[in-house]
């Protein structure tokens, strides 16, 4: 089996001992991503400029893959509050359009920074979909 660990400078880097991705075949698995902006800062706002950065974020990982958010295959998404699903669904719902990915939502007790959403996703890119894998 061929693990590769992808990073890219246009998502914030790690913060601890783990990899923004890392590339199987043609599975991609991210870690789950924060409302960090690539210099990372925090994104200021609420529940809808954070989902709106996450979003952002995990775009720059797939694209260093050459791929995007159609590719995605199942997201888990950690909520700080389920009373903010309606508002984060908004957002999430906008970015992915058409495409809906298999999805699992959760409250949890404390996200690191104690920010408001973390998503993490799984996306099937083909070798010949642009990525940096040969």
């Amino acid at each position: 089996m061929n693990l590769r660990t992808v990073s890219t400078p246009d998502a914030p880097a790690a913060i601890g001992p783990y990899a923004q991705a890392v590339r199987v075949g043609d599975l991609l698995f991210t870690s789950g991503q924060i409302p960090l902006k690539a210099d990372g800062q925090l994104a200021d706002g609420g529940i809808v400029e954070q989902t709106g950065q996450v979003l952002t974020n995990l775009e720059a990982v797939l694209a260093a893959e050459g791929a995007t958010l159609s590719d995605v295959v199942k997201t888990t998404v950690f909520l700080k509050d389920m009373n903010d699903f309606a508002a984060f669904n908004e957002v999430y719902g906008s970015r992915f359009g058409d495409h809906k990915p298999a999805r699992s939502t959760v409250e949890v007790a404390r996200l690191p920074k104690d920010v408001f959403v973390e998503i993490e996703l799984i996306a099937a890119i083909s070798v010949d979909n642009g990525s940096k894998e040969k």
